[in-house]
């Protein structure tokens, strides 16, 4: 999800009222979140009552407002899965899958449309290949692991 324009990773559960969730590296934490009226909610966290109403892509907690936008890590977007600017390029998993083969190590330097990963999900083999040239500085991909959507298999500086 993008919270006010930064990326963060958020791992939700529903069971009837309560869920658990899970943002980025936190330890996994329960809700119970109510309907009060239409896009307002009560949310009791941790012994804390709060109040959130949505409006729109906006969520207001405790008088702050925040931008939210949902990234459902299924749906596939050009600009987010294969940016080829400055800085680190993350590989995504884009849908629940196995990983076959690792085509790079940790290190290693990589040209533009070269193979990283090969994943196979609903029967069909998928390579995953580096946008630009670079060095892999993480490798979080292991051959005959099962991924999620959404999880960061390598990233590229």
């Amino acid at each position: 999800m993008l919270l006010n324009g930064r990326e963060i990773r958020l791992d939700w559960k529903q069971d009837g009222e309560t869920c658990r969730f899970r943002i980025e590296s936190e330890e996994e934490r329960v809700a119970d979140i109510r309907p009060v009226e239409p896009a307002v909610y009560s949310a009791l966290v941790d012994g804390r009552s709060y109040q959130a109403i949505v409006d729109g892509n906006s969520v207001s907690i405790a008088g702050r407002t925040f931008a939210v936008e949902v990234i459902d890590p299924r749906r596939w977007k050009r600009e987010r899965n294969h940016q080829a600017g400055e800085g680190f390029q993350n590989i995504i998993a884009s849908m629940p899958g196995k990983v076959i083969r690792v085509l790079v190590s940790a290190g290693d330097a990589v040209e533009a449309g070269q193979g990283l990963i090969v994943v196979e999900a609903m029967k069909m083999q998928n390579e995953m290949k580096a946008v630009r040239a670079g060095r892999v500085v993480t490798l979080a991909a292991v051959a005959g692991a099962t991924e999620n959507a959404g999880e960061i298999l390598a990233t590229i500086e």
